[in-house]
């Protein structure tokens, strides 16, 4: 799979949650943190998602937000994690923000560098990242 998202990581279907016209999948990556996805039924079919089936989950950088340490926050997004920043790659008007998470899956992240200004970001700060269930993108080898 080739693809220009920066975050590809390498997953096993934990449970499909089927719905009328969406699914929640839960992926157990690698090292064993949990992400929810939300995808149509249809695409989870033609997928051939079940529990125990290879699988990715795929998220833009783009949609990696990253707040402060301090616990989850109140929010609609499912998927919070814990980590430490790794790198920041400053730009002009963006941040390339590598985080190791707590459980050692590495994820990146691009925000603006006003936002990574504001919080302060540099490698072994503790962070939270945040990503909705409805950005995280399930693939499968072909």
């Amino acid at each position: 799979m080739i693809l220009s998202a920066r975050n590809q990581l390498k997953a096993t279907v934990a449970a499909v949650k089927p719905g009328a016209v969406n699914n929640e999948v839960t992926l157990r990556l690698e090292k064993g943190t949990l992400v929810t996805s939300i995808i149509t039924a249809a695409s989870c079919e033609n997928l051939g998602l079940k529990e125990g089936a290879a699988a990715f989950a795929v998220v833009k950088a783009s949609n990696v937000m990253i707040g402060e340490e301090g616990g989850k926050l109140k929010l609609s997004a499912r998927n919070q994690f814990a980590g430490t920043v790794k790198a920041v790659a400053e730009g002009a008007v963006n941040a390339e923000v590598a985080v190791t998470l707590d459980g050692g899956e590495e994820i990146t992240s691009i925000i603006t560098m006003t936002s990574a200004k504001k919080l302060a970001l540099a490698p072994g700060k503790k962070v939270l990242v945040v990503v909705k269930a409805s950005d995280v993108m399930v693939g499968v080898e072909a």
